[in-house]
């Protein structure tokens, strides 16, 4: 039997994959088999660690050394110095900001050490295919625990814990398990909700990569309590990875025994299907997943009756989404006591984030409810890209709203940004800086929601389009004042009157920069001018001839050839011809061309 002496842990998230970590690990795989180490090293794949930006990442035990951005060459050189030798490679280690190299970010870097890990606790540590790995971190523990206790003090426990849905409505889970349990009916159903579809959301997705098991191990103790025997993980085609590892994940527990009939010799019997979705947004919302489960075209209806009520098929169903099943277990496992020393009063435990946009560490964050944005963005974040200045923060897709730069000491909990006019959602997260213009993202939002719209209800249907429309022509500077006002009825009219809680939040990023930034919407309608210089209707560029030395950089990339002039002579831009797509400033080395509002007119122009 051969000793490991080492173990080397390879991210196999998303990002790092895309990065080109398989590439990677065969280079560790091969240099490894040249030294004839490939039995005494082991190489695992996890799922998610977190620091998007530095994929592809490994980490090397027993030292706990973080190696970030790797390359096959990198991988052989450290498989030489650090396998072979016990010499830390400096130069693929993580850099602070005053660039000295760390090699334990874990213990050292803000990123990773302000975060509290609950339901990613086994990302980056297991391999997700391996169920002896999750049970080796008491994995189906809590299931255990769970069997020897009465369904309705499980209930209890996730009550006194105060857990809330992590899907964005933030409903009591434990009530809601109360609820279902309460239902006289033949059958019930519970259903994990894993229709990730927010615009730069990914939270689900890594948990169901890294950790299927904590899904799974919380399904069946929600039906336990609940009295379910059958559950369904609805997921989105475009997730095959988190697919694939759940199918495995799936045939594991069965061959274990935590899934099928008598579940650990108890006469609980439960399993679980998955059903792919296709994509549609609209199809997070409860009542249209469970018409495409039971394959019908995903359109909401009208509640009540609640799914706890009348759910698939017309039995009981409890819908949680999959961070908030992957509480469960942990809160079974260690009590509702403990669950409660983190996060707030009314939000208790922990939320998973989605960190991106214009901020320096982007990825995967877990943190206590009730951190302030400020922590979140500068600490954990490491500030705005380029020390520009923040100007807002979006939050819950485009389902949320944006929470202006002045209220950055903002505890990040339900009723906190409920208050400012955003949402939790599901724990999306864009950063923007002074480059952003609040209109046109209010625009990049209501064309997201006006492509998902499922078309069932006039106000979601209609309305949404009519306010894109008007969006449209504010951000081309042919708005009015009019316009605005109508773009705010309307907002109103949409989110009381749609039928769902996809036409019901989408004016929320209208409605919410409305709130924070009218000043830009009007100087868009009475001055013609976007203020972040960013719609393209509305600026102009412009070469400084004092500053231009000729270079032509700027000519050889011009796509329409609207550059002129000639070598070590000042150039100009033709107006008439520039189509503002920013290629140009892009590789000026000497500040010579700059972006002007309003936009100049093109017999005027400045060339």
């Amino acid at each position: 039997m051969s000793l490991t002496t080492s173990t080397i842990l390879i991210c196999a998230g998303g990002a790092c994959i895309s990065a080109g970590e398989k590439s990677v690990k065969d280079a560790f795989e091969e240099e490894l088999k040249k030294y004839g180490l490939d039995e005494a090293v082991r190489i695992i794949e996890t799922g998610c660690m977190g620091a998007c930006t530095l994929g592809p990442i490994a980490v090397i035990y027993p030292d706990g050394v973080f190696y970030q951005k790797l390359t096959p060459e990198a991988a052989k050189e450290i498989v030489e110095e650090h396998i072979l030798k016990g010499r830390i490679v400096e130069k693929y280690l993580y850099r602070a900001p005053e660039g000295k190299p760390v090699p334990k970010v874990h213990e050292e870097v803000p990123f990773f050490k302000k975060q509290v890990k609950i339901v990613t606790r086994n990302l980056g540590i297991i391999d997700p295919t391996k169920i002896e790995e999750y049970i080796a971190r008491d994995g189906y523990f809590a299931l255990a625990k769970a069997l020897q206790m009465k369904p309705e003090d499980v209930i209890k426990e996730i009550k006194d814990s105060g857990l809330r849905g992590r899907g964005g409505a933030g409903f009591p889970t434990g009530l809601k398990w109360e609820f279902a349990a309460k239902q006289k009916a033949e059958k019930k159903f519970v259903v994990c909700n894993a229709d990730e579809g927010d615009p730069g959301a990914f939270m689900d997705r890594s948990v169901l990569e890294g950790d299927p098991h904590a899904v799974i191990e919380g399904m069946a103790i929600a039906a336990y309590a609940v009295g379910a025997q059958k559950g369904f993980v609805y997921v989105r085609a475009e997730y095959p990875l988190a697919i694939e590892r759940l199918s495995i994940a799936l045939e594991q527990a069965r061959e274990y025994g935590f899934l099928g009939e008598n579940i650990m010799g108890t006469n609980f019997s439960f399993d679980i299907e998955i059903r792919i979705g296709a994509g549609a947004f609209v199809c997070g919302e409860e009542t249209a997943l469970m018409a495409s489960i039971e394959g019908e075209r995903g359109q909401p209806r009208v509640k009540p009756p609640y799914p706890v009520e009348k759910g698939l098929w017309g039995y009981p169903t409890v819908i949680n989404n999959v961070e908030t099943l992957a509480n469960v277990p942990w809160i079974i496992r260690n009590g509702a006591k403990e669950f409660r020393k983190y996060g707030t009063e009314s939000s208790p435990g922990t939320k998973v984030f989605a960190l991106a946009g214009k901020v320096k560490n982007t990825g995967l964050v877990e943190v206590p409810m009730g951190i302030t944005l400020r922590e979140l963005i500068y600490e954990i974040g490491g500030g705005i890209v380029g020390d520009k200045k923040l100007k807002a923060i979006q939050t819950g897709g485009p389902s949320g709203g944006c929470i202006p730069a002045e209220y950055i000491d903002t505890p990040v909990d339900f009723e906190s940004l409920q208050k400012l006019g955003a949402i939790m959602g599901s724990g999306g997260m864009i950063v923007m800086d002074e480059d952003d213009c609040m209109v046109d993202v209010a625009r990049f939002f209501l064309e997201f929601t006006v492509e998902e719209s499922c078309g069932k209800c006039t106000p979601c249907r209609e309305g949404t389009k009519k306010m894109l429309e008007i969006l449209e022509k504010i951000t081309s500077g042919e708005g009015t004042e009019e316009d605005i006002e109508e773009l705010e009825k309307l907002a109103n009219v949409i989110k009381d009157t749609s039928l769902c809680g996809l036409g019901q939040t989408a004016p929320n990023p209208v409605l919410s920069t409305l709130r924070y930034f009218r000043d830009e919407y009007l100087a868009h309608v009475r001055e013609k001018k976007c203020p972040a210089k960013k719609c393209k209707a509305l600026i102009s560029y412009v070469i400084d001839p004092e500053k231009c030395v000729g270079c032509t950089a700027c000519a050889r990339v011009c796509p329409v050839q609207c550059i002129s002039g000639q070598v070590r002579q000042p150039h100009t831009i033709s107006q008439a011809e520039c189509v503002r797509c920013g290629s140009c400033i892009e590789v000026c080395r000497f500040g010579a061309i700059s972006k002007v509002t309003p936009a100049l007119p093109v017999e005027e122009a400045v060339e």
